[in-house]
């Protein structure tokens, strides 16, 4: 159990948990924003359309069904947008990360032989031919 304890405090302290403690901090935060852009600017632009806040549009259903169109719509926005921009920090701090990084010379190569000329071969060929009349001369 005592090893069990140190391992965790070893995993908890570890600089990528407190950089991942961060992220969610700083991910919750960005979340909030976005909600914020979809409520208030979004949902009222779309809802011109329904004349009214487009977060409030209701499907209504028989049997006293009612499905928050609008709302899961503006759920669905905000999943966007926040995936978007998620995406392009991503791509951007790889990118960073890249700039970084050394990539170490990998030694040349051995050259492969040289293939034969055409006149090499030609004469290779010249001189089979002649060994073979030779042969069959004899």
């Amino acid at each position: 159990m005592k090893k069990f304890l140190e391992e965790f405090k070893a995993f908890a302290l570890k600089g990528n948990m407190m950089d991942m403690a961060i992220g969610v901090l700083i991910g919750g935060a960005f979340s909030t924003l976005v909600t914020s852009l979809t409520d208030n600017i979004i949902n009222p632009i779309i809802g011109i359309l329904f004349q009214t806040d487009f977060s409030d549009v209701v499907l209504h259903l028989p049997f006293d069904i009612n499905l928050g169109i609008g709302a899961f719509i503006s759920a669905v926005i905000n999943f966007i947008i926040l995936a978007f921009v998620l995406f392009c920090m991503l791509k951007a701090m790889n990118k960073f990360m890249d700039l970084g990084k050394h990539e170490e010379e990998k030694p040349a190569e051995p050259e492969a032989p040289k293939a034969p000329t055409q006149e090499e071969l030609l004469t290779e060929i010249l001189a089979v031919l002649k060994e073979q009349q030779a042969a069959n001369g004899k």
